[in-house]
């Protein structure tokens, strides 16, 4: 089917009327082939959809915004193209949910790095939409947030958070910010550390998939 955004998609394996969704975002450089690598192992019941960010840096590899590592006033990321791909996620979710029957209650998004800013992002702009994120290896850029968080709009919202001890490309300190700030919204979440750098170990691929497959047992799960 013809989206806004390029996708590859893996059908459930099994024969479920309305399926949960699974939307994969990459991070920084990559492509959506990069985290579907998980989706034959990721359970059956799944409609899982990985999708390419639109800014081509040749090679095969995609970027959702710029990164300027020249900055010298630690404007890293190009906010208004940042905001743009929040909102282009946001609308492909809605594509997505016009184009293949899914369950609406029961939506996930799994990040990595630049893919799980933007989970964030879309989470807390969006929360109609989305019910789960599997934030691996990212943080919360607070520039991407609505101007009001009001806690009642995050309600069933849960989050699964992981990064590597020894992360040289986005500092675990920066991780560690989301647990507390997502407490204070009263978001359920889980946060987990794992000594590898920026990446996914099997023991962290594990510990999330266990957490997904809780929430597709029980969409309402309130186990932290």
């Amino acid at each position: 089917m013809e989206l806004s955004l390029q996708y590859i998609v893996r059908k459930p394996k099994t024969n479920i009327a309305k399926p949960p969704l699974l939307i994969m975002l990459h991070g920084y450089g990559s492509n959506e082939e990069d985290l579907f690598s998980f989706a034959d192992e990721l359970p059956d019941d799944l409609l899982i959809i990985s999708a390419r960010a639109p800014l081509s840096m040749g090679f095969g590899s995609y970027a959702w915004y710029t990164i300027h590592f020249d900055s010298s006033d630690g404007k890293f990321s190009d906010l208004p193209e940042a905001i743009k791909a929040r909102d282009t996620i946001a609308h492909f979710i809605d594509e997505v949910i016009s184009s293949f029957e899914v369950d609406t209650q029961n939506v996930f998004l799994l990040g990595f790095s630049q893919g799980t800013i933007l989970s964030y992002a879309v989470a807390l702009n969006y929360p109609d939409k989305v019910q789960h994120v599997v934030a691996l290896s990212g943080y919360i850029n607070t520039d991407l947030n609505p101007e009001q968080l009001e806690t009642d709009k995050y309600k069933n919202l849960d989050v699964y958070i992981s990064h590597g001890t020894v992360d040289q490309v986005l500092p675990i300190a920066w991780a560690r910010k989301a647990s507390p700030f997502l407490n204070a919204l009263d978001i359920k979440n889980s946060y987990l550390e794992y000594p590898v750098g920026h990446g996914v170990s099997p023991q962290n691929f594990y510990s999330f998939k266990d957490w997904i497959e809780d929430r597709i047992a029980s969409p309402g799960n309130t186990k932290k």
